[in-house]
């Protein structure tokens, strides 16, 4: 941590225990800036500034602060000013209490710091606190200041050092009047258990293994663009956005694609149509009785019963069709057979005839010779 530079040199007030330390950054950006160019001829645009007294740009040398009162007037603040201000935590971190970590909202939670500390002599009452911070549980409420004003903080361990989060003071925190939605709005059990069932198969996540999506796709533009080959296109079927008109079937897929990606539908029944299987969950209330019977089983029952006419009189029209084709069938056969049957009684009497008339001209020809 040493080849950090630190931003502030104090120590820590800790009853009479002092501990000189220095504040550090514990996080780094890792956000892409822009520039601002003009679009005619890409050229740089840079703001300058300048003294509206002389109508000059100055350099920052020539740069101070001032406190602007309310009739307009600029009231100068020098550095040495604020240095001298008679308040303990100038150059102190002064702890005030100790508290469960618990009662810090995380809406206070502000810009986080390391402290390290400075020097050999600091080793010592450092570690001291460090060690009382662990053992206890608890979290140190302090006060310091920084760039001008002061602030609260919370100190707590990570590992082996001392982390410090800067706190927004209660009253800048806004409270949540007219943010949440209708209070007329319900929820039905059912519909929450496919939330639960969605939490449960989303499951938890390493923290570490999330990444910045955004900035990476940011940095494939910048080096498609720096090598003259297209961009990359977002797929379509990625575009999300737009209304969900349908809360439970918007769910019931929810549910469905979390269970595919990973991979608790493989190797299973293939699902049939195009609606997710979604096994309920245990109701939170129990079903209500009527007449002894379960108010379930009459809805049940109910949506059975239209289901079980609906397919018994499909039945009796297939039924139906089914004779009629059949007669149709049997009198088409008996009509071929009709005819089959004249056909070979008119042969039977037109091969009689011409025996007959045979059986005549036999004699004739005997009694001619």
């Amino acid at each position: 941590m040493l080849h950090v530079r630190s931003i502030w040199n104090g120590a820590i007030s800790f009853g009479l225990v002092s501990i000189p330390i220095k504040l550090v950054n514990a996080t780094e950006s890792h956000s892409i800036s822009f520039r601002q160019i003009h679009l005619e001829d890409g050229g740089r645009i840079r703001y300058r500034k300048f003294c509206e007294a002389e109508d000059r740009e100055v350099t920052g040398g020539e740069i101070g602060k001032a406190y602007e009162d309310a009739d307009g007037t600029l009231i100068p603040i020098t550095d040495e000013d604020l240095a001298q201000l008679p308040i303990p935590t100038a150059k102190t971190i002064e702890i005030v209490a100790f508290v469960p970590a618990d009662r810090i909202d995380p809406l206070q939670m502000d810009t986080a710091y390391y402290l390290s500390a400075n020097g050999v002599p600091a080793a010592k009452p450092y570690t001291l606190l460090r060690e009382a911070l662990k053992r206890s549980q608890k979290v140190a409420i302090a006060k310091f200041a920084l760039r001008g004003r002061e602030r609260l903080g919370m100190l707590r361990v990570v590992d082996d050092v001392i982390a410090m989060h800067g706190l927004l003071w209660p009253d800048e925190i806004r409270a949540p009047q007219d943010v949440a939605p209708d209070s007329g709005v319900t929820v039905r059990d059912k519909e929450l258990d496919l939330a639960d069932a969605l939490m449960d198969t989303l499951g938890e996540v390493e923290l570490t293994d999330l990444h910045d999506d955004y900035r990476e796709a940011v940095e494939e533009l910048v080096t498609a663009k720096a090598s003259g080959v297209e961009a990359p296109a977002v797929p379509a079927g990625e575009k999300s956005g737009g209304k969900v008109l349908d809360l439970m079937a918007a769910l019931e897929k929810s549910v469905r694609a979390a269970k595919e990606s990973r991979g608790e539908d493989e190797g299973g029944e293939e699902e049939s149509g195009d609606a997710a299987e979604v096994k309920r969950l245990p109701s939170r209330t129990a079903p209500k009785e009527v007449g002894g019977k379960k108010s379930t089983a009459k809805k049940t029952a109910a949506r059975k019963t239209p289901a079980k006419k609906a397919t018994a009189k499909t039945s009796a029209a297939k039924r139906t069709t089914a004779a009629t084709t059949a007669k149709s069938s049997a009198k088409s056969t008996a009509k071929s057979t009709e005819q089959a049957a004249g056909k070979k009684t008119a042969a039977k009497k037109t091969t009689g005839k011409g025996a007959a008339a045979a059986k005549k001209a036999a004699p004739r020809k005997r009694a001619s010779a």
